[in-house]
């Protein structure tokens, strides 16, 4: 295409005088000058390397009459890239290896930096020490007053960590708790085995806590990894088996977001009616701030911008696109987006997590909250890759959102989380609905690595929530490190919520867990084969806390409860059964002395004749004695995203 072209032909004329325009900014700027505007930009194959994000405003769609497409063309694949093309490759022997060099001013002179590299189409792996698993620290050396301040070094264990010929570059990457924190390595002391850091952790560190290196020269020792030396200005990359030097594509992000969707909701003014169908979005770089104190953020990695960002976006659609291969969250929805939906997209390859929706500040003006947004139908994957803490889908103070029929896996923290107000103040997380979503393999990935963080759960709750149901999903296979491996999880002061016909299986520390909170109500789900104890409630309070009520509770450990349990808890009509028919305990308590004190009165220990609950199937036989406690079968099989066929955009 040419910019100078009118853009209202698909392929250039006879002449070469008209035909399609080059970039998508163009297409804007024709839509503000056209009389009538144009309502659709249809967008050829190819990739559309940006130099600055695209912005949408008021403008546009007041112009396009609230009701701007932006398409793939159709059987064609149109990608928005980030990134930039490296190129000037050379090979040579550096530390004995035979490697492929770039060299790239920009990064000399400081007006560059990236953490990924995208090499024919895959991510390559920044150099990385140890190549798999992690290392575990020996020894804090300095104390801190609180677990809220954190560490700027730590003893590393004999034999660890190599020498290095040069570290100004490096970064470790520590797990601690429920964050990871990206720390600048500043010194390296052999002799007393020390790492020093340019940043403090989040929180304070703990003994045992994982970590690993990253982009150190002599790092680079496995074919797809990669090293970026700063004062050379110089990009070093071991190859895989069968690339060739003259077919190389690499491409380095350079954008921190590809597409901005900008109004002015405190005036009353959205951008409304704007509809990407069928685009691929690609190559997003960002970093923590250099004056940030800390390596990283005290929950989710909240702070991590995404790759699309809309602020003041009404009745707006993402249809069948793809966010991949970006070191960013995928799609944010922040203050004052309302209706807006997010349907059938693949989000997938992410520095950090999927979905963004709200944000942490509450607005007293309804024109800036941000309400009734959906997404659904979405695969939302493999992330975490940058910012461990990131969740699959973050909600907060958000309310009357719909998250249907989702399938997300393979992320190091939480599936979905909700809230963002800690204890019983002011909160606008109400009222949303989670449904038929199918979450596995967080905490650790389906390819065995971690789990890496603790604390964390399938869902993720916070604050009071009144009207938010998460009803028919599907959890399985969810792992924390020292703890808090959960399936359901309400942590501090989540309140007014209903979990029913969930299935839970496989976590490590649990299928529900209530830290504390008010008022909730858990019944009929199925919870099965949690590794140390099935069911957790931890603080005491002066208040029903939760109601449990006609479940089926199935394991192999003697623990069924544990935690701070006290008399406002409700526990009846459910099912248990141990598979060994062992005893179980409520605390200290077996199940006669239990029920001695009021619970689970009407509860029964047998087994609930499943057809094969350890191959997944759990459905009930015609002669579960789980029907005669009230329990009410449900399909889980309809749970996570429905695939459709791609075609043509839908009216």
């Amino acid at each position: 295409g040419n910019d100078v072209w009118s853009g209202r032909r698909a392929t250039p004329n006879r002449q070469r005088s008209d035909g399609p325009l080059r970039t998508p900014q163009r297409a804007l700027q024709l839509l503000l000058q056209s009389e009538p505007a144009p309502t659709e930009i249809r967008l050829r194959g190819g990739v559309y390397y940006l130099q600055e994000p695209l912005i949408i405003t008021p403008e546009h769609t007041e112009k396009a009459q609230r009701r701007l497409t932006l398409s793939a063309y159709e059987g064609e694949t149109p990608i928005f890239s980030g990134g930039r093309r490296i190129v000037g490759w050379q090979q040579g022997k550096w530390n004995g290896k035979i490697v492929w060099s770039a060299e790239i001013p920009e990064v000399r002179e400081g007006r560059w930096s990236f953490r990924q590299l995208f090499v024919n189409g895959r991510r390559a792996t920044r150099a990385r020490h140890p190549n798999k698993g992690y290392l575990e620290m020996e020894a804090l050396l300095d104390s801190t007053p609180d677990w809220v301040h954190g560490h700027t070094r730590f003893r590393y264990r004999a034999g660890d960590i190599p020498m290095f010929s040069s570290f100004e570059n490096g970064e470790v990457l520590v797990f601690n708790r429920w964050v990871e924190n990206r720390l600048p390595l500043k010194a390296i002391d052999p002799q007393e085995r020390i790492l020093s850091f340019g940043k403090r952790s989040t929180f304070a560190l703990q003994e045992g806590d994982l970590y690993y290196l990253e982009n150190l020269p002599e790092a680079l020792d496995m074919p797809g990894e990669w090293y970026l030396s700063h004062c050379e200005g110089k990009l070093y990359y071991l190859p895989r088996q069968g690339e060739r030097i003259e077919d190389l594509e690499a491409i380095a992000p350079a954008l921190p977001q590809l597409v901005r969707v900008v109004g002015q909701p405190e005036q009353g003014r959205y951008v409304e009616g704007v509809r990407f169908y069928g685009i691929v979005f690609r190559h997003t770089e960002w970093s923590l701030p250099a004056e940030m104190e800390t390596g990283g953020f005290v929950q989710a990695a909240f702070g991590v911008p995404a790759a699309i960002y809309a602020e003041g976006a009404r009745r707006c659609e993402w249809i069948h696109c793809t966010v991949e291969q970006v070191g960013t969250y995928g799609i944010e929805l922040g203050r004052g987006c309302q209706h807006n939906r997010i349907e059938g997209c693949m989000i997938h390859d992410l520095g950090a997590g999927g979905v963004k929706i709200g944000e942490p500040t509450i607005r007293e003006d309804p024109r800036e909250q941000t309400f009734g947004n959906t997404v659904q139908d979405c695969v939302i994957q493999d992330g975490g890759k940058l910012f461990a803490s990131a969740v699959g889908i973050w909600i907060g103070q958000s309310y009357s959102n719909r998250l249907i029929h989702n399938t997300i896996s393979n992320f190091y923290y939480t599936g979905i989380s909700i809230g963002w107000t800690w204890g019983y103040g002011k909160s606008l997380a109400g009222g949303n609905l989670v449904e038929f979503n199918h979450v596995h393999h967080i905490g650790m990935r389906s390819d065995g690595d971690g789990p890496v963080l603790s604390d964390m759960g399938g869902i993720y709750t916070l604050g009071i929530q009144h009207g938010t149901v998460i009803r028919n999903n599907l959890w399985h296979d969810i792992a924390g490190y020292r703890y808090g491996g959960w399936g359901i999880y309400f942590d501090e002061g989540s309140t007014g919520i209903v979990a029913e016909n969930n299935l839970v299986y496989r976590t490590t520390h649990g299928g529900f867990h209530q830290h504390y909170g008010r008022e909730n109500i858990v019944r009929n789900n199925i919870f099965a084969y949690a590794r140390d104890h099935q069911i957790q409630a931890s603080r005491p309070e002066d208040h029903l806390r939760f109601t449990f009520e006609r479940n089926i509770v199935l394991g192999r450990g003697a623990q069924w409860l544990t935690g701070g349990i006290d008399a406002n808890i409700r526990f009846d009509y459910n099912l248990y059964w141990r598979e060994d028919g062992d005893e179980l305990r409520f605390g200290g308590d077996d199940f006669l002395a239990w029920q001695a004190k009021g619970q689970d009165v009407h509860s029964r220990v047998t087994d609930p004749l499943f057809e094969n609950p350890a191959e997944g199937d759990f459905r009930l036989k015609p002669n579960s004695p789980a029907f005669a406690l009230g329990f009410k079968p449900f399909d889980v099989s309809k749970a996570g995203a429905r695939r459709r066929k791609q075609t043509k955009i839908e009216q």
